[in-house]
C-alpha cells in the first residue's frame, strides 16, 4: 500500500471511530484525549447547525431525546451535500427516512421538524423577483406572489406547538410561508379554499378575477360573484401582508 492510499485508509479509519468512539476501534497512533476533544469538536458543531434549525423541536423533545437524536444523527447519517447550511436539510431527511429511530417521536415530531426547516430554507433561498408593479391591478391583471414562499398542509398544528402546549389530536392546518420585502419570513393560516387559490395562482399564471371564478366553479358555488368579490378581497389581504408582491408588468 503506498503512501496515499494508507493515508486514506487512515482517514476512514479515524472517521470511523470519530462517529461511533465504542464501536469502531482508534486508529493505532492516535491518543484517547485528542480523539475525544476533536470528536466532541466535531459533534458540537454539528449540533450548533441543528440548533439554529430546530429550536422548538429541541425544547419540545426534551435534553435526553435530542441528544440521542443528534448523536444517533452524527454516527449513522450520510449527508448528500458539502454545505454546511444543508445539515438542518439532511437532518430533515434522515428523520423521515430512517425505520428505526433511536427514540419514540410524538406523532406531530417530523411535521413540525419540516415546518422549522421551512423557515430556514426560506430564508435563505436564493430565488430572483419577477418583474411587477406593487399597486397592479391584481384581479385584471396576473398577480405575482413573493418569490420565496411554500403553501403548505399539516396534519397538525405546528405553528402553535411549543413548550407550552402540545397537540393531543390531529388538526389538520393549512399554511402559507413566505419571505416579504424586508427578508422576514412570516407565515399566514389559510383555510382550504385560500389555499387552493395560492395554488391556482402558483400553477396557472391566470388573472386574479380568471382564478377566482375558476374557484368559484370548482365549488360549484350557487353565487360566483360573491365568490371573486371575495377573492378580491383575500389577495389585497395577501398583498398588505406581502405574501403578493403585486401584478405582473
Amino acid at each position: 500500500m503506498n503512501a496515499s492510499m494508507a493515508f486514506q485508509e487512515f482517514q476512514l479509519a479515524f472517521g470511523r471511530h470519530l462517529r461511533d468512539p465504542r464501536g469502531r476501534e482508534r486508529p493505532a497512533g492516535v491518543p484517547a484525549r485528542r480523539a475525544g476533544l476533536y470528536r466532541e469538536l466535531l459533534r458540537n458543531n454539528l449540533e450548533g447547525f441543528l440548533l439554529a434549525c430546530y429550536p422548538v423541536s429541541r425544547e419540545v423533545l426534551g435534553t435526553r431525546r435530542w441528544t440521542r437524536l443528534v448523536d444517533a444523527f452524527f454516527r449513522d447519517a450520510r449527508c448528500q451535500t458539502p454545505y454546511f447550511r444543508e445539515i438542518p436539510r439532511e437532518f430533515l431527511r434522515w428523520l423521515t427516512e430512517t425505520p428505526a429511530l433511536p427514540v419514540a417521536l410524538p406523532p406531530w415530531a417530523l411535521e413540525l421538524a419540516h415546518y422549522e426547516w421551512v423557515e430556514l430554507a426560506l430564508d435563505v433561498m436564493e430565488v430572483p423577483t419577477p418583474a411587477h408593479d406593487p399597486a397592479g391591478d391584481l384581479m385584471a391583471g396576473r398577480p405575482v406572489l413573493a418569490p420565496a414562499l411554500m403553501n403548505l398542509a399539516y396534519q397538525w398544528p405546528v405553528h402553535r406547538i411549543g413548550p407550552a402546549w402540545r397537540p393531543r389530536k390531529r388538526q389538520p392546518v393549512q399554511l402559507l410561508v413566505y419571505r416579504d420585502a424586508a427578508d422576514a419570513v412570516r407565515f399566514i393560516e389559510l383555510n382550504p379554499v385560500s389555499a387552493r387559490l395560492v395554488a391556482l395562482l402558483q400553477e396557472a399564471g391566470a388573472s386574479g378575477a380568471a382564478t377566482c371564478r375558476r374557484i368559484a366553479n370548482e365549488l360549484q358555488h350557487p353565487d360566483p360573484a360573491a365568490v371573486v368579490a371575495h377573492g378580491a378581497a383575500l389577495l389585497e389581504e395577501l398583498r398588505e401582508a406581502g405574501a403578493i408582491a403585486g401584478a405582473a408588468s
